[in-house]
């Protein structure tokens, strides 16, 4: 399994898609540091998704570019996993410029009732579930990532994103 070392592994999907609960597990058993993208959000911007208004491109370029940065950084160590949305292409190219490490973007896919449903028990996240929709919309399924049915349990959702990626 620590043919994964130096690599940085995006885990992506919108909100309530499981990044969070997905990315630690597979930290756990690929043995790299897992780094939640939400905490790297402006003040601006948490108080403004809490306001359920969206982010807007321009909103979202400085967090991309800080994830950016960290991707590179610790791809020079021994690599990471990284949970984001990473809704659009656009997003998806700032994250990997200039990481001379592989990285992989792992979307975690799931229908909008089954997110909906989730976001609605979730507790104590700045997120409200008013803005999945623009997620949704926002959302530009990508061509060249490893994509994972949510619906499956989490330890089997984590063997999945293994064994994908050993291909």
């Amino acid at each position: 399994m620590n043919e994964h070392i130096n690599s940085v592994i995006f885990v992506m999907g919108v909100s309530g898609s499981g990044k969070s609960t997905i990315g630690k597990l597979l930290s756990l058993k690929l043995s790299l540091p897992y780094f939640e993208g939400d905490e790297y959000h402006s003040p601006e911007n948490i108080a403004k998704m809490s306001a359920a208004q969206p982010l807007t491109d321009i909103d979202r370029q400085v967090w991309l570019e800080s994830l950016n940065q960290l991707a590179i950084n610790q791809g020079k160590n021994k690599g990471c996993i990284i949970g984001c949305s990473a809704l659009k292409e656009k997003y998806r190219k700032t994250l990997a410029k200039g990481v001379s490490q592989p990285v992989y973007f792992v979307f975690l896919e799931g229908n909008f009732e089954i997110i909906s449903q989730r976001l609605q028990n979730r507790k104590g996240h700045f997120m409200p579930p008013a803005l999945l929709q623009s997620q949704f919309e926002a959302l530009q399924i990508p061509e060249n990532a490893i994509k994972i049915n949510i619906l499956d349990p989490p330890e089997q959702i984590v063997n999945n994103i293994i064994q994908n990626l050993s291909h």
